[in-house]
């Protein structure tokens, strides 16, 4: 969820779409005791040497740019600082 928390960023707002978008996967990850936390990461950034995306695993790569690629068209909106980030993971990740 940092990771998905770090993309909200990108843009340098995390939008209220964004916001609920998080929420909802709080709740369909059953993350509740980590809420505060995953909140938290939506008001303060996590430190960038933190979500350093080869650390995804493999087997979760692709879970992780779906849910990245939702959070950034949640606010049906992709800024081209989004777009890019998400095009970098992309290339990261595969």
């Amino acid at each position: 969820m940092k990771f998905v928390c770090s993309f909200a960023w990108a843009d340098l707002e995390v939008q209220d779409e964004e916001r609920d978008f998080v929420g909802s996967m709080i709740e369909t990850l059953n993350l509740q005791d980590d809420r505060k936390q995953i909140e938290g990461w939506l008001k303060h950034p996590p430190p960038p040497e933190e979500v350093d995306p080869t650390d995804v695993p493999r087997e979760h790569r692709e879970l992780f740019l779906d849910a990245v690629r939702r959070l950034v068209a949640a606010d049906d909106r992709i800024d081209p600082q989004e777009a890019e980030t998400l095009a970098l993971f992309e290339q990261l990740l595969v």
